[in-house]
Order: C-alpha cells, then sequence, then structure tokens
C-alpha cells in the first residue's frame, strides 16, 4: 500500500516540474535524494554507536566512570559522523551552491559560476581512490578552475543513473535561473 504524504517523491514524480506553492528558495536544499549506499552506511554507524552506548552504560554501571566518560564521548563522535555523512552533498539556494563535505563545505555564489556541465571522465568509485569511468557534473568557476560536484558512481548515485541525470538536471536548472541574476 503506497502511502505518498510520507515521502518526498511526490515532488520528484510530478507530471509537471511545476514549483510548489509552499517551496522556498532562500533556503538551502539538495536536489536530490540521499543514495542508499550513504543512507545504509549512516545506519551502520548509528547501530555501532548503540552498541557503543550500551558498552558506556555498562562501564557506568560497574564503576568505572572515567572509562565510561571516553565511551560516551566516542559515541558522541560516532553519531556527529553519521549525521554528517547524511549532509554530505551539493546543496542549492537562490544564493548560490553549496559543496558538503565530511570535514568541509564550500558556497560559492551563483554569480562566480561560469559553466555546469555533464561530461564522461574518470570519477572515483564510492570516494575512494579507485577511479573508474562515469559521468561528473562538472562546475567551472570563473577562472578556469573546475570542480566535479555530483559523480554517477558517488554513494548517492551507484547504480541510479535516472537519479543522477535528475539531479544533474536540477542543478544546471538552478543555475540557469539564478546565474544572471
Amino acid at each position: 500500500m503506497p502511502l505518498p504524504f510520507l515521502t518526498a517523491d511526490r515532488a520528484f514524480d510530478a507530471e509537471d516540474d511545476v514549483a510548489l506553492p509552499f517551496d522556498d528558495h532562500d533556503v538551502w536544499r539538495r536536489p536530490y535524494r540521499p543514495g542508499p549506499w550513504r543512507v545504509g552506511a549512516a545506519a551502520l554507524a548509528l547501530l555501532l554507536a548503540s552498541f557503543v552506548l550500551l558498552a558506556a552504560v555498562i562501564i557506568a554501571v560497574a564503576g568505572a566512570l572515567p572509562g565510561a566518560g571516553v565511551t560516551f564521548g566516542l559515541a558522541a563522535l560516532i553519531i556527529v559522523a553519521a549525521l554528517r555523512l547524511l549532509r554530505v552533498g551539493t546543496w542549492v539556494s537562490q544564493h548560490g551552491l553549496r559543496q558538503v563535505r565530511m570535514l568541509s563545505t564550500t558556497t560559492l555564489p551563483w554569480h562566480q559560476v561560469d559553466e555546469l556541465r555533464t561530461v564522461q571522465q574518470p570519477v572515483r568509485w564510492l570516494g575512494l581512490p579507485r577511479t573508474v569511468q562515469g559521468q561528473a557534473l562538472v562546475l567551472v568557476r570563473r577562472g578556469g578552475e573546475q570542480v566535479p560536484l555530483l559523480t554517477d558512481h558517488s554513494a548517492d548515485f551507484l547504480s541510479r543513473v535516472e537519479a543522477f541525470d535528475r539531479a544533474a538536471d536540477s542543478v544546471e536548472a538552478w543555475n540557469a535561473e539564478y546565474a544572471g541574476a
């Protein structure tokens, strides 16, 4: 039994791509859903954090409070890393384009974006050092620097070619709408 009121699919599955009346273009939004690899890794990290928290409670009940404090701190670090992993990706608003990574965030106003294009090139597989041939949405800054924003072999788009195409088209549409503003 489908429950469309519980998902964000309605905005993507609409026949006409009309902006919803409650869409606020001032708010930073990811133009795609996180992929199953990213969500699965975050879920496994949160599962690990629950076991670490259980161990911290057992250590605290046993009376070793310094060890329990260190274990609670480790669990908090794992939880923060899992939540940050879910935020990693490309975000857009009318103010510009934001690329969120695990340890850094880069924001670029639209007027500094020279071009966005999809190209065939070697891309990193799931963010690991191994490269494979794939597609990438490349941002060309004013001055010629090229930065890959999205790849079809990332944790969001691995084995989801249609989702990559939709996300690349969406980011290019945001650029077309706000680059001249």
